[in-house]
Formats: C-alpha cells, structure tokens, sequence
C-alpha cells in the first residue's frame, strides 16, 4: 500500500486542497519498458484508476499528456521518476497548463513509512528543480 507523503509546487495551488495535482496514492505499478504508470488517486472520497502511456526520452524521463477528469488542470507533463526503491519513490513533474504557465513538482511517495534516504533524495531534488522549502506539502500530517 503506497502513499503520498509529501508534494512540492512552485505554484502551491496546484498542490492545495482541491487543486488539481493534490494527489494520494494507493497503489503504483510502473512499467519501465512499456512506458506505463497505473496508479490510484482519492478524488471526491473514491479511488480512481490512472493509466498513463508516456514515451521515454533520451534522457530516461517519460512525456505524457495527461488529462484526468479529476484534473481540473488539463495540460503537457513530463513526469519523471527520479529515485525509486522497494519502499519509496521520488518523483518530478513540468506541468504546462493550457495558458502556457509551467508548474514544477516534485512528490515523495512511501510504503509503508517514510525512510530518512527517501526523504533526502526529496529534499535534494526539490532543492535541484528550484522549489522553495516553504512550499512543501507534508501529506502525512493533512
């Protein structure tokens, strides 16, 4: 059982309640050679089912469009996975929504808890991709 715990924005409406990259995971099944991410999200108190067909780059991250329905916010992503073990996943997200403005995130994803390397590797890249620490949503504790 994965879930969020923590969620980084350069624009925190994107990540406040409602907006549209607050995001709870339940489960991730990654499949790297396919390109495909399902996964589950809680929108309106129910479980939804993901699916999301990227094309891997060069450079090993994934474009995808992604529009969810749940997703107010339809738009290009580039999702990445940037660190991934057994128990925690990393992630970075470029949202350009359909006016043209780029939001950048990045998420800590754990099962079942948090470990002090999988927060690292977060705080590191939220560092990397310019984020400010002020905005870092702890997922844990709301």
């Amino acid at each position: 059982q994965w879930r969020t715990a923590y969620i980084a924005s350069s624009n925190l409406e994107k990540i406040n309640p409602n907006g549209p990259f607050r995001v709870y995971l339940q489960k991730v099944l990654f499949d790297d050679e396919q390109g495909t991410l399902d996964f589950y999200v809680r929108h309106e108190g129910k479980w939804e089912h993901k699916h999301v067909m990227g094309i891997k780059q060069e450079d090993g991250t994934y474009a995808a469009d992604c529009k969810y329905e749940c997703f107010t916010d339809e738009g290009k992503n580039i999702f990445e996975v940037a660190y991934a073990s057994k128990n925690f996943m990393v992630t970075h997200n470029i949202n350009v929504d359909e006016h043209g403005k780029k939001t950048v995130m990045t998420g800590l994803f754990v099962k079942p808890n948090i470990e002090e390397k999988g927060l690292q590797k977060f705080k590191e890249l939220t560092e990397e991709k310019g984020i400010d620490e002020k905005n870092i949503v702890n997922f844990i504790k709301s």
